[in-house]
């Protein structure tokens, strides 16, 4: 391994900007090259973030020899062909959430990275936050007692583009692989894998899902109460809840800047672990560490568990009627 983790970008979209961003801040990491669909994309994206390699197919981009690990960054319906192309060109891969469009393509996904004894990783940038870590570090540490409830929303309106990957089902769009797969992933954290689900959806005119509402069941009775929509803005807050106190979560809780702890008896203490960049420097960090550790996952985001979360998104469509072309 270089001293630097080189990498490169397959999409030139805006969660691609925003992780060729988060990379200038990290001391052991570089972009050194890019791929598109078209060498006027790469090129305006090398441009913008200095990257000196532009290629116009993502073929020519897995097969530079000089990129360590590869960052796929298309919409949803992509990621399974995206990660198979750079794994099969020996190429570590972290790929942007939701995994897959379903279990089974992650599932493809998970057998090639073992079969070919690479690593891979969902991109849950979330959960590498040093808020959500202390967090979870204080769960763990029984500071709020016995989990008994996670109550979480996400929503944001949109402005209305039936082409686009939000409300194209082509795109495998909707609320609930776009946004609603970050309380899933919390949930997940948190408790593991629900026993039970119910749910309901709004599904809009393109038939994708505009919003959503879900309750996880877990053993004990605990309870996992999510809700996501791009058709309005939501709070987009966050709520641990257990027997000794419940943390709530500052501002947008997926971007995690701190969270306060409340006792049962009203005091209160302030835990501020703001970041300066967007917040995607954690994950990036979290996968050098694990390529110059040898690690083929990762064990804070580990396959399995996207796995899960995938299965239970399944289950989720699979109440509402909802499936994509691509699906069929």
């Amino acid at each position: 391994m270089t001293d630097k983790i080189r990498w490169g970008i397959i999409s030139t979209g805006g969660i691609a900007r925003k992780f060729a961003a988060a990379v200038d801040l990290v001391d052991d990491a570089e972009v050194i090259a890019v791929g598109s669909r078209t060498q006027q994309s790469a090129d305006v994206f090398g441009d913008k973030f200095d990257i000196p390699r532009r290629y116009s197919s993502y073929q020519a981009l897995v097969a530079d020899p000089d990129v360590d690990v590869i960052y796929v960054a298309t919409p949803h319906n992509f990621h399974k062909d995206n990660t198979l192309l750079a794994l099969d060109a020996s190429k570590p891969v972290l790929c942007e959430k939701p995994f897959a469009v379903n279990v089974g393509e992650a599932r493809e996904m998970v057998a090639k990275a073992k079969e070919k004894g690479l690593f891979l990783m969902e991109a849950m940038w979330t959960r590498f936050l040093p808020a959500v870590v202390r967090l979870r570090e204080m769960i763990a540490a029984g500071r709020l007692g016995d989990i008994q409830m996670l109550d979480a929303d996400f929503g944001f309106k949109a402005v209305y583009d039936p082409k686009g990957r939000l409300f194209n089902p082509e795109l495998a769009g909707g609320a609930l692989l776009d946004i609603g797969v970050y309380p899933i992933a919390l949930a997940s954290m948190i408790f593991g894998k629900p026993r039970r689900i119910q749910s309901s959806a709004r599904i809009g005119k393109t038939g994708v899902d505009e919003q959503n509402a879900m309750i996880f069941d877990y053993e004990g009775g605990k309870l996992a109460v999510l809700d996501t929509t791009v058709t309005a803005a939501t709070p987009c807050e966050a709520h641990v809840i257990g027997t000794n106190g419940r943390a709530t979560v500052h501002g947008m809780w997926h971007e995690a800047p701190g969270y306060t702890i409340t006792t049962p008896d009203g005091a209160s203490e302030v835990f501020d672990m703001g970041y300066g960049g967007n917040g995607f420097e954690f994950q990036i960090q979290e996968v050098g560490k694990c390529l110059r550790e040898g690690k083929t996952e990762s064990d804070i985001m580990p396959l399995a568990e996207s796995l899960e979360i995938m299965e239970t998104m399944d289950t989720i469509r699979a109440q509402w009627g909802l499936t994509y072309p691509m699906e069929d």
